[in-house]
């Protein structure tokens, strides 16, 4: 997953206008200012959640997430927020959210969901749904995507676009901030995140931006969102160089790098900006490819040993066993019995 730079940016001159210093911002989150300035610059989530914690922390504030999401308007911090601005009403722009949401910052979507936003009905009422994988150590994410929408649907109406919240998440501490930024009832624990709404919202218009605005900045959107999906990482990258010579053992960072082109520490740098080293690029890959093998059942643990570069099974189920909590042979039983 990653966020754009421009969004990081944003975040982190709120933090500043708290009053957190810079130099603590910085060393925490291990972020490169330069690298700010490229708006359209893609960075590892992971820094995204530093930068967040320690913004809270540095802040002296708990909400700080749900203050950020209810001050700082999207289209203050991504070309996204400015789309949807130039949207012919709320379900346009609610449609739009949809279509270059990535360009904020990619999430994992639950099961083969098109889209990260949908919309349920139940007795109760219309849902607006998130149908991003719950991020359980990271409830914060929740908090400001919920505030910014709620925030930015108040400058269309003076009655509540959204009647109530409900986060998977357990209460936090400061739980009771929830319904001060919300301006409506929080249910804590739930089985989903979604916010209740007035559906009556969706024919409000927007256009506060000229239509003709919409059209280029919806084209440049599209490019920067194509540009997003073909993009290579340096992970992608080093997997691939790996997958020949897997199976020798002759697996060393040096020999990627230069195969890549790179010094060794050149790629360890890059590597470190992704949010992962090089020993943990090549664990997760035979991971991977052992767990596939297994479920094939067409290649013995001990075959799959030798494919996976290990001087013997012993060894290969030991880090197995590492990676999974359980043995290369108790997998491959589990597999039968289901199939």
């Amino acid at each position: 997953m990653s966020v754009a730079a421009s969004v990081m940016r944003g975040l982190y001159e709120y933090a500043l206008a708290k009053g957190a210093p810079e130099a603590g911002l910085v060393e925490a989150a291990g972020i490169d200012l330069a690298g700010l300035e490229d708006a359209d610059r893609r960075l590892p989530f992971p820094r995204y959640q530093a930068l967040m914690r320690a913004a809270s922390r540095l802040c002296g504030d708990p909400a700080f997430a749900l203050h950020w999401g209810r001050d700082v308007d999207l289209a203050q911090i991504s070309i996204v927020g400015l789309i949807a601005l130039a949207s012919r009403d709320m379900m346009d722009a609610f449609a739009q959210l949809n279509r270059f949401g990535q360009l904020v910052v990619e999430v994992e979507v639950e099961g083969a969901a098109p889209s990260r936003f949908a919309h349920a009905v139940d007795a109760r009422g219309a849902w607006i749904v998130d149908r991003r994988v719950p991020m359980r150590d990271f409830p914060e994410f929740t908090e400001l995507t919920f505030a910014r929408m709620i925030s930015g649907s108040r400058r269309f109406g003076d009655t509540p676009f959204v009647l109530a919240v409900e986060v998977t998440h357990a209460a936090p501490p400061h739980a009771a901030e929830y319904e001060r930024v919300f301006g409506a009832p929080v249910t804590f624990a739930a089985p989903w995140n979604a916010m209740r709404v007035d559906t009556s919202w969706f024919g409000r218009p927007v256009a506060i931006e000229p239509r003709y605005v919409f059209g280029v900045l919806a084209r440049h959107a599209d490019e920067m969102l194509a540009a997003l999906q073909t993009a290579t990482s340096l992970r992608a990258r080093v997997e691939r160089a790996l997958m020949p010579t897997l199976h020798t053992g002759e697996t060393t960072m040096t020999g990627v790098a230069a195969s890549l082109g790179l010094s060794r520490s050149t790629l360890a740098r890059r590597l470190r900006d992704e949010g992962v080293t090089f020993a943990e690029v090549l664990a997760d890959l035979r991971r991977r490819l052992a767990v596939e093998y297994l479920k094939n059942r067409r290649v013995s643990v001990s075959e799959i040993a030798y494919l996976l570069g290990f001087s013997d099974p012993a060894a290969f189920s030991r880090a197995f066993r590492r990676w999974t909590g359980e043995a290369p042979r108790d997998l491959a039983r589990r597999v039968q019995t289901q199939s």
